[in-house]
């Protein structure tokens, strides 16, 4: 059985405002003077942010229940130095981004100049295994029509300093001004993989092999595709559904792969369309499909997408999960219904991000 694991970036903000706190040091020195969770939080680009990967699990319920313990641990350590955490994708409130003082943030800031400054925004990537390089990029290979209905799900960042964007995942428009970052072509290969990002740290351009932000890739540090195209949810839940069908597009891209089933085709114009759709609508409209690149209202894309990974979903016990966790999200509405549907009712933006800390740890 496939392993899975979550990186999730969090919001430091403060409890009574609603507002970023530059805080990401003084919540990592705490946690290191103490024996839980050394190993599970690390820094970010922006000091208002926090990290936590968890451990690989087979278990979809075991990840579900280190999502949530992480969330818990990660608010008490923030608790003890005066803020807490949201899970959310950008900032509703206005802020200044700080930079952490490290050295690759650093060179990023020199390299990349107001991009850098402005790009605070924060997500959720899921490694899942895979047993070479050469499945891996076969995977990589056949997820790429796949993602934008995750990304869609996942959607969470409606509002941008101060202001409703008009998209569901603005953190996606933002995380594009990477020159690294979106969809990829079809690699065929390892070694083609490999050589294409190797050409791509030889420009410069970007620092090194860390620095290619494809929307699915080969992990440099783990034996894992790392699928990047999702916001951070608001809630655990959904954290673990996204990791759920992560898994089965991996087993099913896989499997095809060992069949010698061909990628599908689309162009990267195409992908970069349809993933732009997925943040623009979330689920509140039409997706690309991801084998017609028609539009297609939500619900139909999503019930074609539990089709597309029944089988291995059903396999690993998953599939029923996933269905109701879909079916939840249609009823009750992703991040950025639940974050516009607060500011509707409240009229603050600091209290959607107040309600949203709430949120966050249930």
């Amino acid at each position: 059985m496939r392993t899975v694991g979550v990186e999730e970036e969090l919001l430091l903000v403060d409890p009574e405002t609603g507002e970023p706190r530059a805080l990401s040091a003084a919540v990592l020195a705490r946690v290191a003077g103490k024996d839980a969770g050394q190993d599970v939080f690390e820094k970010e680009l922006h000091e208002q942010m926090l990290e936590f990967a968890t451990h690989p699990q087979s278990s979809m319920e075991s990840l579900h229940a280190e999502i949530v313990r992480c969330r818990k641990e990660a608010a008490g350590h923030a608790e003890e130095i005066g803020c807490t955490v949201a899970a959310l994708a950008t900032s509703p409130l206005p802020v200044s981004p700080a930079i952490g003082m490290n050295r690759r943030y650093q060179w990023m800031e020199k390299q990349y100049g107001i991009a850098t400054r402005e790009q605070l925004v924060l997500g959720c990537h899921v490694h899942v295994s895979v047993e070479s390089d050469e499945e891996g990029v076969g995977v990589v290979d056949r997820l790429r029509p796949w993602l934008s209905p995750l990304a869609a799900l996942s959607a969470n960042s409606p509002f941008w300093q101060g202001k409703d964007s008009g998209y569901s995942s603005y953190r996606s428009r933002v995380w594009q001004r990477w020159p690294s970052a979106g969809p990829t072509e079809i690699f065929g290969s390892a070694e083609r993989y490999h050589r294409r990002v190797a050409d791509m740290v030889a420009t410069g351009a970007i620092l090194d092999e860390a620095m290619v932000y494809f929307d699915a890739r080969l992990s440099e540090r783990y034996p894992t595709v790392e699928i990047r195209v999702s916001d951070v949810c608001l809630h655990a839940e959904t954290a673990g559904l996204i990791a759920t069908l992560a898994r089965g597009l991996v087993e099913t891209a896989a499997r095809e792969w060992r069949a010698g089933r061909e990628a599908a085709d689309h162009s990267v114009s195409l992908l970069r369309l349809a993933a732009w759709q997925a943040a623009r609508a979330g689920l509140t409209g039409d997706l690309l499909h991801p084998e017609t690149m028609r539009p297609m209202p939500a619900e139909a894309v999503l019930r074609d997408l539990l089709d597309h990974v029944a089988e291995a979903l059903d396999a690993h016990g998953d599939l029923e999960r996933a269905r109701e966790g879909c079916a939840r999200l249609l009823r009750e509405g992703n991040g950025a219904q639940v974050q516009r549907e607060l500011m509707e009712r409240t009229g603050s933006l600091r209290d959607v991000v107040t309600e949203c800390v709430r949120h966050t740890q249930r």
